[in-house]
Order: C-alpha cells, then sequence, then structure tokens
C-alpha cells in the first residue's frame, strides 16, 4: 500500500527560510548593505537631472559650467551603482549557492532517516520528484530569487522614500496609484498556493505512473495490462495538464493587471505634477525627478512580478521538500541483545492501512542454520510474512522476534547484523562496481569482492573494460540480471545470520537462477536462510517448507512429508513438476 508524504505548512516553510537566511547572516547583512548603497548612489542620478532642467530653466550664472558639473556627478554615480550592484549579486549567488547546498544536504539527510515502513509504503515517483524536480527548483530560485528579490525590494522602498521626500504630495499620488499592484497581487497570492501545490503533486503522480509502469514493463506485458497502464497514464497526464492550466490562467490575469498597474504611478506623478507646476508649488525639475524615480520603479516592480509568479511554484516545492521533516519518527524502543538467532513467529496478524488482514495468525518456528522455504499462491501473504521477519513492518497483533527480542525493536545496525532481506527490487548505484559492492564493507578487499561475485555466478566481471574500476552506468550498463547479481554478491559480503529472499533470483534465467542459489547455500552454509520461493525446485532443496494459503500457514514440514500429505504442496508440486520436465531441462 502506498503512503503520502506529507507537505510543509506556511509558517513551516517560514521558519526554515529564517533558518537558512540565519545560517549564512553574515552574507545575508552583506547583500543588504551592498544593495542599500547602490539603491542610494542611483537615486542622485534622477535628482541630479532635476537640478539641471532647473539650471536651465533659470538660464543665469554659467549654466553650461554647472551642466557639465551635474552631468559628471550622474555620470559618476551611475558607475558606483553598477559597480555596487554587481558585487552585491556576486555575493547573492555564492549565498544562495551555499543554501541551496543546505537544502539538498538536508533533504537527502531526511531521505535516508525515513522509517523503512514509510520509504517501502512512499510512491517512488513521489520521492523522486521531490528530490529531483523540487530539490532544482528550490535550488535554482535561491540562487537568484535572493539575490535579485532583495535588490529589487530595496531600490523600491528607497525610490518611493525618495519621491515621498522629494514632494510629499507627488509621492502620495504616486502611491495610490500603486494600490492597483496591491489588489492584482493579492488576487493572485490567494489563489496561488492550492494552485501549485496541486500541479506539483500531479507532477509526482505522472512521475510515479511512468516510473512504475517502465520498471514493471515485463509484469505488464505478461499480464496484457497494456490499455489498463495506459489509462491510468492518460488520467495522470490529463491531470498534470489540468493544474498546469489552472496556474496559467492565474498568470494570464496576473501579468496584465500588474502592466497596467505599473504605468498608472508615472501618468498620476505627470498629471498632479503639471497641475502643481502651473500653480507654482513645486518646479519642473521637481516633477521631472518625481517621473524618472517612478519610471526607475517600473523595473523593480517588474522583477518582483516575475519572481512572485515563480515563487509560488518555488514555495510549492520548498514546502514538499521540507516536508519530509514533517515524517513522523519511530521513536527507538528499548530492546536487550537478541539471544541467539532462532526467529519465532507468534498469532501474528497483518493489514495494510486498517484493511483487511493479510496474515491471520500465523506462528512459525525458524530454526538457527536452517533452509526454509515458503510458497503459497499470488495473494497469499508471503511478501508480507518477509517483511515482518525483516523488522520492515510490526504485527497488528502477535509477535516476531530473534532470539526472544522482537526484531522490529532493533536499533537498524544491530538489525542488519542479524537479518538481511533481498528482494528482486534491486539499486545499482552510477559508480565502480567495487564502490557498487563496498557499500555493505567498505573495508573488503578486491579479493573479497571477487569471491562474492563469483559465488553469484557473475563472471561476466572478467569481461568489463575496467574490472573492478568500470563505472556501471556510465562505461557500461548492465541488464535486471546482472544487476540481481551485483545485488546478491553484497549480501555475500554483508554476511547476516539470517537472509530473507523475497524472489531474489526471479530475474534471472532458471539454470543461471539455479547455479546462483546452490552458490549461495555453499557460502551462507550455516546461516539461517528463508527463502520466498516461485520455483519450487527451490522449496525441494530446503531444509522444511511452508505452504501459505490466505494469509494462513496451512503445511509445513520438508519436501517428502507435505507430498506424502497430498495437501496443497502436493498439488503444487505435482503441477509445477510437470511443467517444468515439459520445458526446461533436466
Amino acid at each position: 500500500m502506498s503512503a503520502t508524504l506529507p507537505v510543509a505548512k506556511p509558517a513551516q516553510i517560514r521558519a526554515a527560510a529564517w533558518a537558512d537566511l540565519r545560517a549564512d547572516q553574515g552574507a545575508v547583512a552583506g547583500l543588504l548593505l551592498l544593495n542599500s548603497l547602490a539603491s542610494a548612489a542611483g537615486l542622485a542620478g534622477p535628482w541630479l537631472l532635476g537640478r539641471i532642467v532647473d539650471a536651465v530653466r533659470a538660464g543665469s550664472g554659467d549654466v553650461l559650467g554647472t551642466v557639465d558639473r551635474l552631468a559628471l556627478g550622474v555620470v559618476v554615480f551611475t558607475v558606483v551603482q553598477t559597480l555596487l550592484a554587481r558585487w552585491a549579486l556576486a555575493v547573492g549567488y555564492r549565498f544562495g549557492e551555499r543554501t541551496a547546498a543546505r537544502v539538498r544536504d538536508r533533504f537527502l539527510t531526511r531521505t535516508l532517516a525515513l522509517p523503512p515502513s514509510v520509504a517501502e509504503h512512499v510512491p517512488a515517483g513521489d520521492l523522486i520528484a521531490r528530490g529531483s524536480i523540487d530539490a532544482s527548483v528550490v535550488a535554482n530560485t535561491l540562487r537568484r530569487a535572493v539575490p535579485e528579490v532583495l535588490v529589487a525590494l530595496v531600490q523600491a522602498l528607497l525610490l518611493i522614500v525618495a519621491v515621498l521626500v522629494l514632494n510629499p504630495l507627488l509621492g502620495l499620488c504616486g502611491l495610490v496609484c500603486l494600490l492597483g499592484v496591491g489588489a492584482a497581487l493579492r488576487w493572485y497570492l490567494r489563489r496561488a498556493r492550492p494552485a501549485y501545490l496541486t500541479e506539483a503533486a500531479t507532477g509526482a503522480r505522472l512521475a510515479d505512473v511512468v516510473t512504475s509502469t517502465a520498471k514493471g514493463a515485463r509484469t505488464i506485458e505478461a499480464l496484457a495490462l497494456e490499455s489498463r497502464r495506459a489509462e491510468a497514464a492518460d488520467r495522470a497526464v490529463a491531470d498534470a495538464r489540468a493544474a498546469r492550466l489552472r496556474t496559467l490562467r492565474l498568470r494570464t490575469v496576473l501579468f496584465p493587471s500588474l502592466d497596467v498597474s505599473c504605468a498608472l504611478p508615472v501618468v498620476g506623478v505627470l498629471l498632479a505634477g503639471g497641475v502643481l507646476h502651473a500653480n507654482g508649488v513645486v518646479s519642473v525639475g521637481v516633477v521631472v525627478t518625481a517621473t524618472v524615480y517612478l519610471r526607475q520603479l517600473v523595473g523593480p516592480l517588474d522583477t518582483l512580478t516575475l519572481w512572485v509568479e515563480q515563487l509560488q511554484g518555488a514555495i510549492a516545492s520548498y514546502a514538499r521538500v521540507e516536508g519530509l521533516a514533517e515524517v513522523p519518527r519511530e521513536e527507538p524502543r528499548p530492546a536487550a541483545a537478541p539471544d541467539g538467532d532462532r526467529t519465532e513467529v507468534s498469532g501474528v496478524r497483518y493489514a495494510y492501512d486498517g484493511g483487511r488482514d493479510v496474515l491471520r495468525g500465523v506462528d512459525l518456528v525458524v530454526r538457527p542454520g536452517e533452509r526454509l522455504a515458503v510458497i503459497g499462491p499470488s495473494g497469499a501473504g508471503k511478501s508480507t510474512l518477509a517483511r515482518l521477519l525483516a523488522g520492515l513492518d510490526r504485527p497488528r497483533t502477535g509477535t516476531v522476534t530473534v532470539g526472544g527480542t522482537p526484531v522490529a525493536d532493533l536499533p537498524p545496525d544491530r538489525l542488519r547484523e542479524q537479518v538481511v532481506l533481498v528482494t528482486q527490487d534491486h539499486h545499482v548505484f552510477h559508480d565502480t562496481v567495487r564502490d557498487n559492492l563496498r557499500v555493505v564493507r567498505p573495508s573488503a578487499t578486491d579479493e573479497e569482492l571477487r569471491a562474492a561475485l563469483e559465488a553469484v555466478g557473475a563472471r561476466w566481471i572478467d569481461d568489463l573494460p575496467q574490472d573492478l574500476d568500470t563505472k556501471v552506468g556510465a562505461d557500461i550498463g548492465l541488464d535486471g540480471a546482472r544487476a540481481q547479481q551485483l545485488s546478491l554478491a553484497r549480501l555475500v559480503l554483508a554476511d547476516p545470520h539470517t537472509l530473507i529472499l523475497d524472489e531474489a533470483t526471479a530475474l534471472l534465467d532458471p539454470r543461471t537462477a539455479r547455479q546462483t542459489e546452490r552458490s549461495l547455500a555453499a557460502v551462507l552454509h550455516g546461516r539461517t536462510v528463508i527463502a520466498i520461493a516461485h520455483r519450487l525446485q527451490t522449496a525441494h532443496d530446503a531444509d522444511r517448507i511452508a505452504v501459505l494459503e490466505a494469509g494462513e500457514l496451512v503445511e509445513l514440514g520438508t519436501h517428502d512429508e507435505l507430498v506424502r500429505a497430498g495437501g496443497p504442496y502436493e498439488r503444487h508440486w505435482r503441477s509445477w513438476h510437470g511443467e517444468y520436465d515439459e520445458h526446461n531441462d533436466p
């Protein structure tokens, strides 16, 4: 069953953003100071321009000399503003890079800390989208938005203050004309957050559908489910398209409204300035200066407008990235050290998300060093039992213990020393074969790595161009069978006390799978092996066989005992054996 990862609330986003700002407060302070100085230098140009206009209109004294000196001042302050602005942007971009790195590092740490019961049930597409698309959006926004938005905010505030100081009447006129900007933004922001969160969520669902469909292509083809998966993909695409169009409609209202609203202050000040000048209240130079200030205000407002739209998507992504902090952490329970390796399942019942029980009253004892095969039809509860034995989930009722200690209570490091679950799902890192194997034992020598690969029949290592130094995924790709052998080789290196194989050789052809299972049995001699078997030859070789049907343990015994009993196992065996003899070599 899938679970949904939480999304951070606005208050949590603000707290996280504030923490990121405080983490690099020196850069933030420098950024504000440099922007303030740059904006202050930018105010000098229009003021000097107004002085030039008034000097020319007065026409007295050394007009040319006065104009030259004022024009030189305009050039000097413009150069100073440019240099300070570039310096501020450089500081801002470095701040953005450092903060983006912290966000990514925080996301990775939280992902790795997810409780196994959560990580296993989360749709792969959701986590992938948060770690790739959402994290990239947040990182790119931090690189650019913080410096550019701060520059625009400081410039806008100083320009408004400058107009008010220059002439309060003209300043108030300009502010009144800016009310349209506030109204448009208020309308947009009230609708933007849910719209952009929906867009991000539908994109994640689309990624999950594509990922799961590609991953299960063989199963889909074998069960003729192509049309159903195509319908699921069409629905996901339609939902993503509808969500994208919803945000697009918001933008089509916002941008034209802001374009008109940003032009109103200039028009208003020119009209009001003309009336005031006609009545002798202000000079032409003051009107020109105020008009230039408000015309300059269009630039910061355009920047803020652009980022207001982009920040909605970034905030939605930020909420999804920070949402991992809200995943409930499983508090470690005090657990005694296991007394031996005896595994016991007693009265276990388990249900997914409050549904019907998929395991009903299972009792089972696995002796140390025993090879136990678990078989049953699809949906019988085999994989669920494997997860409980591996400590990934807790039973609804009953207990699952190893050495008398509940498996799910063991600390992760101790648990992996006792029990390792290997499924047909595997992961190959884009790194060398050596580093892919050393994930489980960093101190392993090349000889030990080769021995582990040999144990699982991975003789293809000798054909790689750079041997163990070959970069998998870059220099060469591994098909499903080779990737599964690489995963099994990690298992050999991990050397756990109890090994659970949940169809871990399913991607290998029957002959290779048989050889691999025999090799593993030899290497792991003396270890407890619990195999969820889809090939009954695996069950035949086991010490005992447990048969599950509809979540209940219906048979338990050796191969010969169960065949003589004439029950469900005997029927499975005769059906499978006849098919095996017909389609495979003896």
